[in-house]
């Protein structure tokens, strides 16, 4: 390996490249030259330790500022690692690189330590589905949910090991679960075999889990649901959901809403939706009707003169809101009914109408549209 290489020509990168580029291309090149990648080619193995050698002076703010104002002659008679003699062998390059390699191929030049499976651990969350109405959006409800989940078994009390007996650490692992194997350059930690990670062995499993520990339990609770829900809102309920391990905190509940869909209702934002069915008269004269909202009936005012699909809004009859005390609106959208048969009595009133409007009913067509 030449001592008079170019680190940056060695990564590639330019004088300016900042560290994280720096980091990539030492990546890429550690990957092509690996030895376990390249058996027995030794100009691999050379190339793969003047990367790392670069890498160790441009990662480095100070051994790069020494590097950028006087090349290798700034450490001629440092001895430090990475000049002159560079590193001896590929393992001294895992030692010093070992994250590099650890977030890469997912393993490091040393043990990686692992929290063992043998210590209290929260339980996990539990997402429960709850359907309810538009009306309940309007007045909020008390609700019963019933779901399964997980607990500790209570005759070992999560253990695993029978009544009288202990559980016994690994001999094999020591207790942490894991082991560690060398494979070429690389040092793999996996799940011990012998206790399959858990850190411990038990000899004499609980007859009531048969081991593991757990056991099935179904729960009822109480939800309360504000007034002003949607579909998609998620209510937290803590330390509802299954249970913890070894001694740890239960997860929580969320109760996901999902609002039923209403024949005759829809909701639009705070506000209420419906269409009004109006005698074509009422439309033309005006006056009161009374109409459901989804809680109460209320009396409502239709104006003068109108026209079938415009809007009347009854003010504060819509949703409540979550996040603040206003109330929306509840619109009726008119729609026009007109009678199936004319009695002879209506038709000489439309008729003295349609006089004063004029309209000539010895036309082709008459006022109801028969042909003359």
């Amino acid at each position: 390996m030449s001592s008079n290489q170019d680190y940056y020509q060695t990564l590639g990168v330019a004088r300016d490249a900042d560290g994280d580029t720096i980091k990539k291309a030492y990546r890429k090149l550690a990957m092509q030259f690996h030895p376990d990648r390249n058996p027995g080619d030794k100009e691999a193995e050379d190339k793969f330790k003047e990367a790392a050698e670069a890498y160790d002076v441009l990662s480095n703010p100070e051994k790069r500022s020494q590097y950028d104002r006087f090349g290798h002659a700034a450490f001629k008679q440092s001895g430090g690692r990475g000049f002159g003699g560079g590193f001896e062998n590929a393992d001294d390059i895992f030692a010093s690189f070992g994250d590099i390699f650890g977030d890469f191929f997912g393993m490091g030049g040393q043990k990686r330590s692992s929290r063992s499976r043998t210590e209290p651990r929260k339980g996990a969350d539990l997402r429960y589905l709850c359907e309810i109405t538009l009306k309940d959006i309007i007045t909020g409800l008390e609700k019963e949910v019933e779901f399964e989940t997980d607990e500790n078994c209570k005759d070992c009390n999560g253990t695993g090991a029978e009544k009288g007996s202990q559980v016994e650490t690994c001999s094999m692992c020591g207790g942490q679960g894991q082991v560690v194997t060398r494979q070429g350059f690389f040092s793999m930690q996996t799940a011990c075999p012998q206790c399959r990670g858990e850190g411990q062995v038990i000899k004499k499993p609980c007859r009531t889990c048969k081991g593991s520990g757990r056991s099935s339990k179904s729960k009822r609770i109480q939800v309360t649901i504000p007034a002003g829900v949607d579909t998609g809102t998620r209510l937290r309920i803590a330390g509802e959901g299954e249970g913890g391990y070894r001694g740890g905190p239960s997860g929580d509940l969320y109760v996901e809403i999902r609002v039923k869909d209403d024949a005759k209702y829809e909701r639009h934002d705070s506000d209420l939706h419906t269409i009004l069915k109006v005698p074509y008269v009422q439309l033309l004269l005006g006056g009161h009707v009374m109409v459901d909202t989804l809680t109460t009936e209320e009396k409502l005012e239709i104006p003068k003169a109108s026209q079938p699909g415009s809007q009347v809004r009854l003010v504060g009859h819509g949703f409540p809101s979550l996040r603040s005390q206003r109330r929306g609106d509840m619109f009726f959208h008119l729609e026009a009914e007109y009678p199936k048969k004319v009695s002879s009595d209506e038709e000489k009133l439309l008729k003295e109408i349609a006089k004063l409007y004029k309209l000539d009913e010895n036309e082709s067509k008459g006022f109801f549209g028969k042909k003359k």
